[in-house]
């Protein structure tokens, strides 16, 4: 191995121990937890190293987010190819993602991001995470458009995971929404 590349995969597996020290942090005390003094002694590198990966915590969060979207894509992807009910599937799977991985959830959708969305220069895995969605919406679009219907069924999505998880819907009724949704969706 030269000195060229033992150096890039050094860099790199610093890069993932930022990222994973921010995501576990964010996970026990919140994202107002993560500072980069907290992660510079978490990680064992000094500010300055993290700053030479990454700008601030919002381009660290970045990073986090980006993972949770090739993370939650996978799970959706499992969901789909599992599933009788492909619809069904992958509404239970993203809801599941964004319940048992709050602060993840809270670095892809609801905090600050620097990330591109919705445009060609986005990071391949938020193209990838979106294209579970309208694989399941394809069969149902009946001449509507795909990419709207998508965006559509993400929106009630994130409404039902952001606003349950919030207590401004009450919880008890989650599986009725969601079966008031996709009977709709459906049709």
């Amino acid at each position: 191995m030269t000195t060229q590349a033992r150096r890039l995969r050094e860099r790199a597996e610093r890069e993932q121990l930022i990222i994973t020290a921010a995501r576990e942090l964010a996970e026990a005390e919140g994202w107002e937890a993560v500072t980069t003094r907290r992660l510079a002694e978490r990680v064992e590198y000094s500010q300055p190293v993290l700053y030479s990966h990454f700008a601030g915590k919002e381009a660290i969060m970045a990073a986090v987010a980006v993972e949770g979207f090739t993370e939650m894509a996978a799970h959706i992807r499992a969901a789909r190819e599992r599933s009788g009910d492909r619809l069904a599937g992958v509404c239970a799977a993203y809801l599941d993602f964004a319940e048992r991985r709050p602060a993840l959830y809270d670095a892809m959708f609801n905090r600050a991001s620097t990330l591109p969305f919705a445009t060609p220069e986005a990071p391949g895995a938020l193209h990838d995470c979106f294209d579970e969605l309208l694989a399941v919406v394809r069969p149902i679009a009946a001449g509507d458009d795909e990419g709207l219907l998508a965006e559509l069924l993400w929106s009630a999505l994130h409404g039902l995971a952001t606003l349950t998880r919030g207590g401004r819907l009450p919880r008890e009724l989650h599986e009725r929404r969601l079966a008031l949704l996709l009977s709709r969706l459906s049709r």
